[in-house]
C-alpha cells in the first residue's frame, strides 16, 4: 500500500494541472556541439490521454526551441520518464510503463550502435560519441496497464478527526464514489463541487480539501480521505459598499438583490454582483466575504467598486446605396446625477448620396435613460429629436418627443409602453402639409439568445417582438389608426448536427408582419405608412422601393400592410473573418391584411470582420424581379448583423 497526497508535485493531480502549462526548460545553454533530434509520442488509443502525454513531454515540446548537448539530452530523456508516468497516473493507470528509444538514421555508419534505450546507463557517452550533426529519432511508447478504480471514500472533519455525514444532495455534489475510475480530474473536482454545494446551502465557512489517497496495488484501487469542514449555517450580515465616489450609495443599496438576514447563498450574491456590473458605470465590481462570522453568527459582505469614466465621445458612420452615407458624433455622460442616469447627445448628417434620397438631411437628438424608474426592474427613457429626411417619396421635417418605460418581467421577457408626440411638415409633389400626431406604443419582447449586446451575432435562441401603436393624426381632419407589427428571428447552429464547431456555421431566419388598422393609405401621413426595401425588410431593393409606386416615378405611395422573410447563412473563417449569403422576400399591400401585393425577392452575400463590440458588415444584394426604375444592386455597410 502506498500513500499519495494528491495535489503535490509528482502525483496525479500535479500531472493533470501541469499538462495544460507551457513547458519550461532549465537546462543550461550548451557550450559544445548540440544533438539535433525529432521526438514522437506513439498513440495510446485514448485521445485525452494522448493530449496529456504530448503536453507533458519535454522531449516533444522543446525539440525545436531549446537545443542541447548530449549530456543535457540524456537528462531530458530521464526527466520525461517521470513526467509521462505522472500523466499516466493522472488518468488512473498506476502500473503504466514508459519506453523511450533513441535511434540513429538508417544510413548512419556503425559503430556506434544504431539505437539505445533511454534508461541505458551508457546513454550519455553514446550520445557524445555520435558524429556531429547527426539527427536522432526519439520514439516514446506507453503501456497503460490496468485501470485503477476508486476504493473507499471517507469524509473526515480535519479538526475533530471524526467522520462527516452528508445529505443525499451533498453526496450527489461530491460526484465521486467507489468503483469510479481513479483519474485525478474527477477526484479533485469532487472536493471543489462539494465545497460549492455546502456554501450554496448556507455554510460560508465550508471547505472540502484535496484528499489523501492510498494506493492499493493488490486490489488496484485508490482509497480516498477528504478533509471536510461543514461550518455553521449563516445568514447575510452587514453589507458594506467601498469605492463609491460619485455614485449614490442609496441607489446601489436599492439595486441590491440581497439583504441582511437572508440565507447566505453565493449564487444570489454573484447574481447581485453581475447586476451591478451591468449598470455600465463601474469598470470592476467584486463581492467578498469577511474573514470570519460576525458575533451574531452572520456573514458580513463587502462590495467593492471601481467607477468607470463618466463621459465618452463617439462617432457613427454607416452607408448604403439607397439611404446614402450617415456620419456624425455623440457625447455621453454615463452617471449624470449619481444614479446611473445616462445622457447621450447625438448629431448626424444623413442622406449623403443615396438613391432613395433627394438631398442631405439631419438627425439630432438627446436621450436620457434612467434605470429603476419608477420602480425596481423598470427603466425610463426620454428623447427629444429633430429630424429632416429628403426621400424621393416625401420630404419630412419634424420634432419628436418620446417617453417610455421598459419593464423586465424575467431574464428573457420584457414589456414596454410609452407616449410620443410629433409635429411635422411633409412635402410631397410640391404640396406641403403640417401634421400633429400622438402615439401610445406598447410591445412585448422575448429574447433567448442570451447576448449582452444586440450588436453581437446570435448563434442560437429566438427573438420575438409584438407591438401595437394606437395613433391619432390631427390638422387635416382627426384620424385614429393603429400600427400592429410582429417580428421574429431564430438561429440554428450547425454544431448541433456535429458538422461544424460551435458558433462557426449558423442559419438565421427572420419574419416580419405589419398592418395598419382603422385607416386607408391616404388617410394617414406618408411617414406613418408601411414601406419595403432595405436592410430592415428586403435587401436588393432601395428603401421604400417595394410596394405601390406613383406611376412613372421613383416615388413610393406606401401601404397599410407588410410582410417579409429572410433566410441567411453565416460562416466564420479564421479568428476574425466571416461571410454571409441570404435571400429576402416580401410585399407591401394597400389593404390592412398582410400577404397581399406584388412579392419582391432579393439575394446577396457579404463579408464580416468581427470586433469586440460586434461584426463590421458589408453586404451586396441584387433584386430577382426588379420593378420599373428600381436599382440594379444595393450595397450596405454597418456594425452588427442585420438581425
Amino acid at each position: 500500500m502506498g500513500m499519495l497526497l494528491l495535489g503535490v508535485a509528482g502525483t496525479p493531480a500535479f500531472a493533470a494541472k501541469k499538462a495544460d502549462k507551457k513547458q519550461e526548460d532549465h537546462t543550461p545553454t550548451p557550450v559544445g556541439p548540440t544533438v539535433p533530434y525529432t521526438a514522437k509520442v506513439e498513440s495510446s488509443g485514448n485521445a485525452d490521454l494522448d493530449a496529456a502525454l504530448n503536453s507533458s513531454s519535454d522531449l516533444l515540446n522543446l525539440q525545436k526551441t531549446h537545443a542541447v548537448g548530449p549530456f543535457a539530452l540524456a537528462g531530458r530523456i530521464r526527466n520525461d520518464y517521470d513526467r509521462l508516468k505522472t500523466a499516466l497516473e493522472s488518468f488512473g493507470y498506476y502500473e503504466g510503463q514508459v519506453v523511450v528509444t533513441v535511434e540513429r538514421p538508417d544510413k548512419a555508419p556503425v559503430p556506434p550502435q544504431k539505437s539505445m534505450d533511454g534508461k541505458d546507463v551508457g546513454l550519455p557517452l553514446w550520445l557524445a560519441s555520435l558524429p556531429s550533426g547527426e539527427k536522432l529519432s526519439i520514439k516514446i511508447t506507453t503501456k497503460t496497464g490496468p485501470l485503477y478504480h476508486v476504493g473507499s471514500v471517507q469524509l473526515v472533519d480535519p479538526g475533530t478527526k471524526k467522520p462527516v455525514t452528508l445529505k443525499p444532495e451533498q453526496l450527489k455534489a461530491l460526484g465521486i464514489k467507489s468503483g469510479d475510475p481513479a483519474a485525478a480530474s474527477p477526484v479533485l473536482q469532487a472536493a471543489a463541487s462539494l465545497t460549492d454545494e455546502l456554501k450554496e446551502e448556507g455554510h460560508p465557512l465550508a471547505n472540502a480539501d484535496v484528499p489523501t489517497a492510498y494506493l492499493r496495488p493488490t486490489t488496484r484501487t485508490l482509497d480516498l480521505i477528504y478533509p471536510v469542514t461543514v461550518g455553521p449555517l449563516a445568514n447575510i450580515g452587514k453589507i458594506s459598499l467601498d469605492g463609491l465616489d460619485y455614485t449614490n450609495p442609496r441607489f446601489v443599496r436599492r439595486r441590491l438583490e440581497i439583504a441582511p438576514g437572508q440565507r447566505y447563498q453565493p449564487s444570489k450574491i454573484e447574481d447581485t454582483r453581475q447586476d451591478l456590473a451591468s449598470l455600465g458605470i463601474f469598470s470592476t465590481v467584486s463581492a467578498k466575504n469577511a474573514p470570519k462570522l460576525a458575533p451574531d453568527g452572520s456573514m458580513p459582505l463587502t462590495f467593492s467598486f471601481t467607477e468607470a469614466k463618466r463621459r465618452s465621445v463617439g462617432a457613427e458612420v454607416g452607408y448604403s446605396t439607397d439611404l446614402g452615407g450617415r456620419v456624425g458624433g455623440s457625447w455621453t455622460h454615463y452617471n449624470l446625477f449619481g444614479n446611473a442616469e445616462r445622457l447621450k447627445l447625438t448629431a448626424l448628417i444623413t442622406g449623403v448620396g443615396g438613391t432613395a434620397q433627394q438631398g442631405l438631411g439631419y438627425d439630432v437628438y438627446a436621450d436620457l435613460f434612467k434605470p429603476d424608474f419608477p420602480g425596481r426592474r423598470q427603466n425610463a427613457s426620454f428623447r427629444v429629436e429633430g429630424i429632416r429626411q429628403l426621400f424621393y417619396s416625401y420630404r419630412q421635417t419634424a420634432i419628436i418627443l418620446r417617453a417610455g418605460i421598459v419593464r423586465q418581467l424575467s431574464r428573457r421577457w420584457n414589456i414596454s409602453y410609452g407616449l410620443a408626440a410629433e409635429q411635422e411638415k411633409i412635402e410631397q409633389f410640391n404640396v406641403t402639409r403640417d401634421y400633429t400626431l400622438v402615439f401610445a406604443p406598447i410591445s412585448a419582447n422575448y429574447d433567448s439568445t442570451d447576448l449582452p449586446s444586440p450588436l453581437m451575432p446570435a448563434t442560437h435562441g429566438v427573438r420575438v417582438s409584438v407591438s401595437a401603436t394606437p395613433s391619432a393624426s390631427f390638422n387635416h381632419g382627426t384620424r385614429f389608426f393603429a400600427l400592429l407589427q410582429a417580428n421574429a428571428s431564430t438561429y440554428f447552429d450547425l454544431a448541433k448536427l456535429g458538422i461544424s464547431d460551435p458558433g462557426r456555421s449558423v442559419f438565421a431566419f427572420r419574419g416580419i408582419v405589419g398592418s395598419v388598422q382603422g385607416a386607408s393609405t391616404y388617410d394617414i401621413p406618408p411617414d406613418q405608412r408601411l414601406y419595403g426595401g432595405g436592410t430592415a425588410t428586403i435587401r436588393g431593393f432601395r428603401y421604400q422601393g417595394v410596394g405601390p409606386q406613383f406611376p412613372n416615378s421613383k416615388y413610393a405611395v406606401g401601404g397599410t400592410s407588410l410582410d417579409a422573410g429572410t433566410i441567411e447563412f453565416r460562416q466564420r473563417f479564421f479568428k476574425n473573418w466571416g461571410s454571409a449569403a441570404f435571400i429576402d422576400a416580401g410585399q407591401v399591400g394597400s389593404g390592412s391584411a398582410p400577404f397581399t401585393g406584388k412579392v419582391r425577392a432579393g439575394v446577396g452575400a457579404g463579408a464580416r470582420y468581427f470586433t469586440p463590440i460586434g461584426p463590421i458588415r458589408v453586404d451586396i444584394a441584387v433584386p430577382l424581379n426588379r420593378p420599373p426604375r428600381g436599382d440594379k444592386w444595393e450595397l450596405y455597410i454597418g456594425l452588427g448583423e442585420t438581425f
